[in-house]
């Protein structure tokens, strides 16, 4: 079997995700798709902590709890379809990089709720731990990367071929197509940086 990487940009509500390969020197994406985790009509779906700013705090945790239940339950599914279509080519998953922000650690709940950026600051926590949660559902070995960190990382897996790995993401998109967006350029970095590499 073939080893494939998973990348993940979380959204509010939704997951940039692409499949990433990478042998004899070439970068192939094998899946590429956006993975909603919210219903549309699910009122405060895609903003949970918006949505719980002016309940009580007991309710507003029964609320958060019960968006995180249906927001992993539609995360584990939208990655079972891309464990089924890997599989299916003979891929082996080696794991899923979840890039992450930069932020400090959260305070307790009623802080948040009283503070509008930090509502913000925790509905990208929450979606992303949605997703790591749903790897771990599937088996997926989740390795969470800080987008700052980028480039150290690329830097030092890759060495002196680092740039050209960067260029080559840069123009996969005349081979795949739109979407080629930050969202999947570096969610395809975040991928190789999980698949195995000799340093030339």
């Amino acid at each position: 079997m073939h080893r494939a990487a998973l990348g993940i940009r979380i959204h509010s509500g939704w997951g940039a995700l692409v499949a990433v390969s990478h042998k004899n020197g070439e970068i192939e994406i094998l899946d590429r798709r956006r993975i909603s985790i919210t219903g549309t009509t699910d009122p405060g779906a895609s903003q949970p902590y918006h949505a719980a700013r002016n309940l009580q705090i007991s309710e507003a945790e029964s609320f958060l709890a019960n968006a995180f239940s249906a927001a992993h339950s539609a995360a584990s599914s939208g990655l079972r379809e891309v464990i089924d279509v890997l599989r299916g080519r003979h891929y082996q998953l080696t794991g899923c990089a979840i890039l992450t922000a930069a932020g400090r650690p959260l305070p307790p709940l009623e802080k948040i709720l009283a503070a509008h950026p930090l509502l913000h600051s925790a509905e990208g926590v929450f979606f992303r731990e949605v997703f790591a949660k749903a790897c771990d559902s599937n088996a997926i070995a989740v390795t969470k990367v800080k987008e700052r960190d980028l480039d150290t990382a690329l830097n030092e897996k890759f060495g002196r071929n680092a740039a050209g790995i960067r260029k080559k993401i840069q123009f996969l998109a005349r081979a795949v197509g739109p979407p080629w967006t930050t969202d999947q350029k570096h969610a395809t970095q975040a991928a190789l940086l999980l698949l195995p590499y000799r340093k030339t």
